[in-house]
């Protein structure tokens, strides 16, 4: 039996009957998109899929780096860290590349802890689509740095003075990529085997970058390819001696790294509906209010896409990154870029979003707030033209400039609070308020080279 095959809990039992297997890996995403997760033994495993698991529920009350939340109402100490039930999902099966005498299933919280689980919030909105007869497909594209260092030596290095695979900018090039083509190779075939396919690969402008287009899915499918490419990428460049980081800026003298989503929405008839041959630029109205919503939630939503410190340091000008909550037709300098073609091929680009995202979080906020728009027959503003830096933009197209102010923003909205739930934005609200005051106990080599002997 193949593991794409699988599509039931039946299924799931047959595949590991078959194949005789002794353990299985479960895992599950956290409100950061870091997979968390366990080998189970083949008894345990055929229990849970019929009744679900207890999953300790301090993976949803702690930080990227295991600290407690000093403020989260949902669990913590006050509530002494009980199980979470948590139910496995036997269509997510995939094989292993590295593990073949076991098979990977993802989980997601459910019950009461589905309220604010990053996979649930999606099928939420997912639902809410199906509610208005869409559904709504996605791609997400990921920039990464490489480089030929391990958890060890960055740490010995204080992440500073690291060894990318290759020096110099070569977008494009198939000079970097011809060299190290046994890795490409190894990438491409890795994630056709895990079911997360890649569309395109190259490098991108920058010592070690490259860019990975993931094929669209369904949107909850591409969210799921998203965040396991996320984390076998960096399990491969592990393995093979390097380190992938899919930080939104990992140093001050290159670009940012993207992880820009595309979207597009069909009808009940299977149809796209983004798309009109009558209307300029083949935008439909439905597109054109599916835009209206993006464009004026992204000030509110923000801290669900940029959810990072990190993330506000390449939200500036001139480095390939958007500044403010715009859109153009075919504009690489926008926050949404319109994209005009075929039915099929007819999207939305949401450029906002860097190679950090939670892609479930991510796509979340995205398509809830263009379906928000439908809803409401938002109207955006007109399409810009030309570069958008040099535009000064409007006081309800700017974006917050910090994390803590984007969680501020997002703990005030009120259509946040219709299309997510009160539960998910209160807990993610303080979890993003809680990393910035972790980032302000930092002192920062900048500070000392600023401070240090002349004040």
């Amino acid at each position: 039996m193949d593991a794409r095959q699988i599509r039931s809990a039946a299924d799931a039992r047959a595949i590991v009957e078959e194949r005789d297997l002794k353990y299985l890996k479960v895992g599950l995403f956290d409100g950061d998109g870091i997979m968390r997760g366990k080998y189970m033994a083949r008894d345990k495993f055929l229990s849970a899929l019929e009744g679900g698991f207890g999953f300790c529920d301090v993976v949803l009350g702690w930080d990227s780096n295991d600290q407690l939340y000093d403020s989260a109402a949902f669990t913590g100490w006050h509530t002494a860290y009980p199980d979470a039930t948590v139910r496995i999902l036997p269509e997510t099966c995939r094989e292993l590349p590295f593990e073949p005498e076991t098979l990977l299933f993802l989980a997601e919280f459910a019950e009461r802890a589905e309220t604010i689980c990053p996979r649930g919030l999606l099928r939420r909105v997912l639902k809410r689509a199906e509610g208005l007869g869409l559904t709504a497909s996605a791609a997400c594209e990921f920039e990464f740095f490489l480089f030929e260092e391990t958890p060890h030596s960055v740490r010995e290095k204080n992440y500073r003075n690291l060894a990318s695979i290759t020096p110099g900018y070569y977008g494009y090039s198939m000079l970097r990529s011809s060299v190290h083509a046994e890795f490409y190779a190894e990438l491409l075939s890795f994630c056709s085997a895990m079911d997360m396919p890649i569309e395109g690969l190259h490098t991108e402008t920058g010592p070690g970058v490259l860019e990975a287009a993931l094929l669209h899915d369904e949107a909850l499918a591409a969210a799921d390819k998203a965040a396991l490419f996320k984390t076998f990428t960096k399990v491969l460049a592990q393995r093979l001696g390097w380190m992938a980081t899919f930080m939104a800026k990992w140093s001050p003298d290159w670009a940012g790294q993207s992880g820009h989503i595309h979207i597009s929405l069909k009808g009940r008839d299977g149809e796209a509906v983004f798309h009109d041959p009558s209307k300029p630029s083949n935008i439909s109205d439905t597109m054109r209010w599916f835009i209206g919503g993006q464009q004026a939630l992204m000030p509110e939503l923000l801290s669900m896409i940029a959810g990072t410190v990190n993330s506000y340091s390449r939200l500036i000008p001139g480095f390939w990154a958007p500044t403010s909550a715009t859109w153009g037709i075919e504009n690489r300098t926008c926050a949404l870029r319109a994209i005009p073609g075929a039915p099929k091929a007819q999207r939305v680009e949401y450029r906002i979003a860097a190679a950090d995202i939670n892609p479930y979080i991510a796509l979340a906020a995205a398509i809830g707030s263009g379906l928000w728009g439908i809803e409401q027959r938002i109207e955006p503003s007109a399409p810009l033209q030309g570069n958008a830096y040099e535009r000064k933009p409007p006081a309800s197209q700017r974006l917050p400039a910090t994390l803590i102010e984007a969680a501020g923003r997002l703990r005030r909205s009120k259509a946040a609070r219709e299309l997510f739930g009160d539960a998910f934005v209160e807990h993610y609200a303080q979890s993003r308020e809680w990393e910035e005051r972790e980032f302000r106990k930092a002192i920062t080599d900048w500070e000392l080279q600023r401070y240090f002997e002349i004040i």
